[in-house]
């Protein structure tokens, strides 16, 4: 197998392209690139955290939409399971993130500055958690506490280069980004090309504010490798996705907020998070299919910020996701790609069409087939993020 996908640095929605899988059924600009990182970084040895776990018995958890089951589902729910397991309440903020851009300009000041974020953990993309790490943001985890996490976690995800030995994060799920349409108001859409380029769905697509994401895609478009290209490279496939904008082709760009837009009929497609379209849009009418250019793999991680007062809390939750009859009835629920093993053994308990989806097991093939974004270094990244802002916000 090559390289994990976590070694990459990429969006959230972090990225594997080139396999053939058979058909599966905006936020503003961030202000990461613009503002760079300068004088955000943190000497941890000056910024110690409190852990209060054992008086108070509490998490407040921030994470995308869609991404755990009903919590106020009675008797059915794995975060009531959890409380009542271990006495614990967890807050759950669904939907504070939308975006890893949005999500580091709400914490930034207070991460920067030393601060408590009002959150004990939240769940990022790859390259956002390195940033993170990098920046001295994070609080180390006690892997004597996460004895499922270390049994568990599927070798794709082990060792990632920005954390190898996992002591800052925790996979919390992965999954696929491609295409999404509503087959009631358009003809089935298949290539990203097609998506950007036929008249028919002018004004009616949106695109994903993640630049790792999107840009992908476009480089893909113009047989440059996303993987290994030149600074011109990038900034032909931006001046082709300009070209898209100005002729009002993408309507705009969207977070997981996409899914609002495709119920409401003001888009009829779009590049969409594969999970979404199960458990935020429901299927049927809404089909999810990896594009002809190649497809996209990405994972997001629970992470645990500095000042947060209740990590020893977030670790015994960590630990109970990676039980993997916990973890399939999760996956059973939002149809991402699952990051425990031997889940699939205990997901037809839950849902028996799951056991073989290619939305929540992904086989090794597929895992090894393709490219991913290439790293950036701290001055692409800026250039490139300026350069993906400045066609969002025009």
């Amino acid at each position: 197998m090559p390289a994990s996908p976590s070694q990459f640095g990429l969006s959230r929605r972090k990225f594997i392209q080139g396999a053939s899988l058979s058909a599966l059924a905006i936020g503003g600009p961030g202000l990461l690139a613009a503002c760079g990182t300068s004088g955000a970084k943190v000497d941890q040895s000056e910024c110690t955290s409190s852990d209060s776990s054992s008086s108070e018995k509490e998490i407040n958890f921030s994470n995308w939409i869609g991404y755990v089951d009903p919590v106020k589902a009675k008797d059915t729910s794995t975060l009531e399971k959890f409380e009542q397991q271990t006495g614990i309440t967890v807050d759950y903020q669904n939907g504070d993130v939308n975006d890893n851009e949005q999500f580091y300009s709400k914490v930034s000041p207070q991460l920067q500055g030393c601060k408590s974020t009002g959150r004990d953990v939240f769940v990022l993309t790859d390259w956002m958690a390195a940033r993170m790490i990098d920046l001295g943001w994070l609080q180390k985890l006690d892997h004597s506490k996460l004895p499922n996490v270390d049994a568990n976690i599927i070798d794709f995800l082990k060792s990632p280069s920005w954390d190898p030995n996992r002591d800052y994060s925790v996979p919390w799920q992965s999954g696929m980004t491609g295409i999404c349409y509503n087959s009631e108001l358009t003809d089935p859409v298949t290539s990203f090309k097609e998506l950007l380029t036929r008249p028919d769905l002018n004004g009616k697509i949106e695109l994903l504010t993640e630049m790792r994401d999107t840009m992908l895609f476009l480089l893909l478009m113009q047989d440059s490798d996303p993987e290994d290209f030149t600074d011109d490279e990038f900034s032909a496939a931006i001046d082709k996705l300009q070209g898209y904008v100005d002729n009002g082709q993408v309507r705009r760009f969207a977070g997981n907020d996409y899914v609002d837009d495709m119920k409401s009929g003001d888009i009829v497609a779009c590049e969409a998070w594969s999970g979404d379209v199960i458990n935020l849009l429901g299927g049927g009418k809404y089909k999810w299919l990896p594009p002809e250019e190649g497809f996209a793999l990405w994972t997001d991680n629970m992470l645990v910020p500095n000042k947060a007062e209740h990590k020893s809390n977030v670790e015994e939750m960590m630990n109970f996701y990676y039980d993997p009859v916990n973890a399939a009835k999760l996956s059973a629920w939002n149809y991402y790609f699952c990051p425990v093993a031997g889940a699939q053994e205990e997901i037809g308990q839950f849902d028996k069409s799951a056991v073989n989806s290619s939305y929540i097991f992904l086989d090794e093939k597929t895992l090894a087939s393709g490219k991913s974004f290439m790293i950036l270094d701290e001055k692409q990244n800026q250039s490139y993020q300026q350069q993906f802002n400045q066609v969002q916000g025009g």
